[in-house]
């Protein structure tokens, strides 16, 4: 099997393939204003109280984080430095939000309501995915490899809620609020709890299995 694609659990033959995401970012940074276009849809479409685009771009600091994070990357990718991290620092003073340069972020991207929500270097993120305020897609130890998450497509991270380390967190899946994810979890999962524990999970047939039920 190649060592790039992990099995969750054999009894679903559930798989997922963590490059798939690089693969799949780099084909979605071909226009920042395609981009930035599924970022302002995605507020429109997840947060009920945006009742228009306008209100977005003026008034949403999770959309400001993230066009300000995009402009940072692009420069990061092109072998800047001084200039990346400035931009990151003036977001984080702008928004609340902390994101560092070298981060991956796929289209469609929500950060609802924001301050507070924190994602590493090496992190990688898929498309689709919301993040609610005070979520940590945090490292672990000192080395300078991969030390963030992977976040697949159609993830969402709680409020409060923290991965830490290299782990993978699987295409459509949530973590609660408030909870301490620090182990891979499948697609379709839900986890919940300190340390996080999947209680839902999809199975194979489409259906859901449930841990206490």
């Amino acid at each position: 099997m190649n060592a790039a694609i992990h099995t969750f659990d054999g009894e679903m033959g559930v798989m997922y393939n963590p490059d798939k995401i690089s693969q799949d970012y780099q084909e979605r940074e071909n226009s920042v204003f395609a981009t930035l276009k599924d970022d302002l849809r995605a507020a429109l479409q997840r947060d009920p109280a945006a009742v228009s685009p306008l209100q977005v771009i003026l008034f949403y600091p999770g959309f400001h984080a993230i066009v300000l994070h995009r402009l940072a990357h692009r420069l990061h990718e092109k072998g800047l430095f001084w200039l990346p991290h400035f931009i990151s620092w003036f977001s984080r003073f702008l928004t609340g939000v902390e994101i560092h340069p070298g981060a991956r972020i796929g289209k469609g991207f929500f950060i609802d309501h924001g301050m507070g929500v924190v994602i590493g270097e090496t992190t990688r993120i898929g498309t689709n995915v919301t993040l609610y305020q005070g979520a940590v897609l945090g490292g672990i130890g000192r080395n300078r490899g991969k030390r963030h998450p992977d976040i697949a497509d159609r993830v969402m991270i709680g409020a409060g809620a923290k991965v830490l380390g290299p782990v993978e967190v699987g295409e459509g899946s949530k973590v609660g609020a408030g909870a301490v994810l620090l182990q891979s979890i499948p697609p379709g999962s839900t986890a919940v709890g300190v340390p996080a524990e999947v209680v839902r999970r999809a199975t194979a047939s489409g259906g859901e299995d449930y841990k206490n039920g």
